[in-house]
């Protein structure tokens, strides 16, 4: 029965006929989700009965569905007074229908489906969701290098083609998953699990009992929906299982790694979408939880989730050809260099929508193969690719396979908006095409003022910075001098959406063929500042506060040194400058309630820094004390 079941509609059946047919012949699916996206990456999810679908597709097509704007992020925008929001869906991509094994049709003994149809998000008839931005940036820049093209057809000349050979113009993008795997209330061994990282026993090591079933049925429901997934492999973060009495797997703890073949860009963020829902619900009905967080557990490597980009030219002839695989010998084409330029030159006004919580800034630390400097690497020789991974964006290059030629942006993590950042991305790399393309640079003037020095004028880029390195950003250079070439990454979140302001110019780029408007720029900073402070408030303080509060004195007066002692006075000292209120003094969690009661946001920043050291400093000394003490 279950092989009946259909998985897809394609953007090719989304015609009111053909939808009819199909729903009526499959009474299994009873229900209508329409799923948008807000500006924090959040997706809308409801269930509509089927039958009012079919009875208004009209309707549901043409976007008279309406929701009420305070039960999606759209700060300054759907206010209190001003809330309606109108959904409509998206005709031009898959719609996947959604199954619950746990719920049988009585009447054809298949389970519930629903019907999740991508859809964008309309206030005052003007689109203020983040699909519709990932679709207004890819016509900007099919629109924009079309026009590029024409103008300056000598920017063609090394692939032998002109402007009329062109059919068409594609915008491709790829997302990886990767994910922490773990038994339900188990807690985190974090000495064991950094041991064993730094050992590498997990990674791409065989995969055992519920994580295995899970894992491969995960990738054959991918592959049935349409998916095509690539690979599914242990990632380097995870410990070796325990047996119970039953022969059942306990105390799971693993990072996993699912990746799937590319689309184009809007399609690709909606696929992603669809491959978290898969994972999720299938390791849950293994008895496993899976944890999307970018740094579930400090001092263990996070979880990243590396965008894949190119663009592609289909020729009237039936060709392809991939804009950034050089035509001549050469690491990249003119269009490959301008791109990595543009993104490179405009990061700092990328990076808040990459990296705009706590949890994914605290995965951009040094020493974890995270990206925290604005470089990039090509390879050491155009016959031999290479990858270092130390860098933010990598190059991916066959030199066998010229279609196969991409970029990978190595910041974004698990819960990054695909959506709004392929967006930004897009916009800067027009940006360093229009420069190239329109100053006649040649891949050579290209490539030198990519690997420019300190120092050095250019162009384009920016005199005082570096912009390539093939050495080990991490182990090759001071922390001084990263800072210097490769610019000072944000230590919170307020640091790095005030960029968005700071950087006004580079702000400009974005707002290029009106794709985004400061409006949705403000919403983003809003919704991002309130989700910041609302978090350190109640989530991080409430869990330091029980954590400090457990960090209690072990030895007695009677057989403790003077060592274990003076070890104990730091911990106690840091535990009351962290928690403990008096007449005379304001503890640190105390500051920044007040600040935070002030809007004083760049204060409330400074002061989670300082938190940040205060609780990692009582750590290290709390784990110095007990490893001194003979008995706990």
């Amino acid at each position: 029965m279950l092989k009946d079941l259909i998985y897809v509609i394609p953007k090719e059946k989304h015609s009111e006929k053909n939808l009819n047919e199909i729903l009526t012949a499959h009474p299994e699916i009873k229900f209508v989700s329409l799923i948008a996206i807000d500006m924090a990456g959040n997706a809308t999810d409801e269930k509509i009965p089927i039958s009012l679908f079919l009875d208004d597709i009209t309707g549901f097509l043409k976007g008279t569905i309406q929701t009420d704007g305070s039960s999606v992020v759209l700060p300054g925008i759907a206010t209190l007074n001003n809330a309606k929001v109108d959904m409509l869906a998206d005709l031009d991509v898959n719609w996947f229908i959604e199954y619950n094994n746990e719920n049988l049709d009585p009447l054809t003994e298949k389970p519930i489906g629903t019907l999740r149809i991508p859809c964008f998000l309309y206030h005052q008839n003007l689109p203020v969701d983040s699909r519709h931005l990932l679709k207004s940036s890819v016509q900007y820049l099919k629109t924009t290098l079309a026009d590029l093209f024409k103008k300056y057809p000598e920017s063609l000349s090394n692939f032998g083609i002109k402007y009329d050979d062109i059919e068409s113009i594609t915008a491709t993008c790829a997302t990886e998953l990767e994910f922490w795997v773990k038994t339900p209330n188990d807690k985190a061994r974090v000495e064991e699990l950094s041991t064993s990282q730094v050992l590498q026993e997990q990674y791409w090591s065989k995969i055992h009992g519920c994580v295995k079933t899970s894992l491969e049925q995960s990738l054959s429901l991918m592959e049935t929906y349409g998916l095509e997934p690539e690979m599914g492999h242990k990632e380097v973060g995870g410990v070796k299982a325990k047996l119970n009495e039953s022969g059942d797997l306990t105390h799971i703890m693993e990072q996993l790694e699912i990746d799937w073949k590319y689309s184009t860009a809007l399609q690709a963020a909606d696929n992603e979408l669809l491959a978290k829902s898969i994972v999720k619900e299938v390791f849950r009905n293994n008895g496993l939880d899976v944890i999307f967080l970018a740094k579930p557990i400090d001092g263990v490597a996070g979880s990243g989730e590396h965008t894949h980009l190119s663009i592609a030219l289909k020729l009237k002839n039936g060709e392809r050809i991939n804009l950034f695989a050089p035509p001549i010998k050469h690491f990249l084409s003119i269009f490959g260099y301008a791109s990595v330029m543009g993104i490179l030159k405009n990061y700092e006004i990328i990076n808040p929508f990459v990296s705009s919580t706590n949890d994914s800034l605290r995965r951009l630390k040094p020493g974890f193969e995270a990206p925290i400097c604005i470089v990039t690497s090509i390879g050491n020789s155009v016959d031999i690719p290479s990858r270092n991974r130390t860098v933010l964006i990598g190059v991916i290059r066959d030199n066998k396979n010229p279609l196969s030629t991409r970029f990978e942006l190595r910041s974004p993590n698990p819960h990054t908006n695909t959506y709004i950042i392929v967006s930004a991305l897009f916009q800067a790399m027009l940006d360093g095409i229009k420069y190239a393309v329109t100053s006649g640079k040649t891949e050579d003037d290209l490539l030198a003022e990519l690997s420019k020095k300190p120092g050095e004028k250019a162009d384009y880029l920016e005199t005082s910075r570096a912009y390539r390195s093939e050495d080990d950003v991490f182990e090759d250079f001071t922390d001084q001098e990263r800072q210097e070439y490769f610019g000072k990454a944000p230590n919170t979140v307020y640091e790095n959406l005030s960029a968005l302001n700071k950087y006004s110019d580079k702000k400009e780029v974005l707002l290029q063929g009106d794709v985004f408007n400061d409006k949705i720029i403000n919403s983003f900073i809003l919704g991002m500042i309130t989700k910041w402070i609302v978090e350190i408030n109640n989530r991080i303080i409430p869990n330091y506060i029980e954590e400090i509060r457990s960090c209690k004195m072990l030895h007695s007066a009677d057989n403790a040194l003077d060592l274990d002692v003076a070890n104990w006075m730091k911990v106690n000292g840091l535990r009351h400058y962290l928690l403990k209120d008096s007449y005379s003094n304001q503890s640190l969690f105390t500051k920044i309630k007040n600040a935070t009661e002030k809007n004083d946001y760049a204060e409330v920043s400074d002061l989670q820094i300082e938190l940040d050291e205060k609780i990692d400093e009582l750590r290290e000394s709390y784990s110095t004390y007990k490893k001194n003490l003979l008995d706990i």
